[in-house]
């Protein structure tokens, strides 16, 4: 099984939706719809063209993970979107942590410093990652002004990079 990771755009959003809302609707039962995320179904407007980028993992052609950056000020990014398949999770393929390592590249090139997310609190196997990969919790309130806030997420995380 070869991974290959590259940037996706608008080609590839009924393949995006089809994985996220499995893992979100299915998966996680979490009450979230195709309509509470339009950035799926514009992935160029909403993510390239802001200066952000949204990556897919595929294996063999199938869109099996995904990664996306919102660039929401100068120095500042939020990651969206961080999705991998359930039989392809695990330290044997390595998908979530590769695609995280791209997207902070792709911030350090693009002088990106600090990059925040936010994940929901049934999604315990997330936290863990983002705490193994030194993001710190963080409150809601102390989220910078224009960070993009999704309805669902009620825990959040921050990391700065240099």
């Amino acid at each position: 099984m070869k991974l290959q990771i590259e940037p996706i755009g608008n080609a590839y959003s009924e393949q995006a939706i089809d994985l996220i809302l499995t893992i979100q609707q299915q998966e996680f039962n979490i009450p979230i719809t195709v309509d509470d995320q339009p950035d799926l179904k514009q992935i160029e407007s909403f993510y390239h063209e802001a200066g952000g980028n949204f990556w897919g993992a595929f294996i063999e052609g199938e869109l099996v993970g995904s990664i996306a950056l919102v660039k929401f000020d100068e120095k500042a990014g939020a990651i969206r979107k961080m999705f991998v398949k359930k039989e392809f999770r695990g330290k044997e393929l390595n998908i979530a942590q590769i695609l995280l390592e791209i997207l902070i590249a792709f911030c350090r090139e693009n002088k990106i410093d600090d990059i925040y997310l936010g994940t929901i609190s049934v999604l315990k196997a997330a936290q863990r990652f983002y705490e193994r990969n030194d993001f710190v919790k963080i409150k809601k309130e102390n989220l910078p002004e224009r960070f993009p806030l999704m309805s669902a997420d009620d825990i959040f995380y921050h990391i700065h990079i240099d």
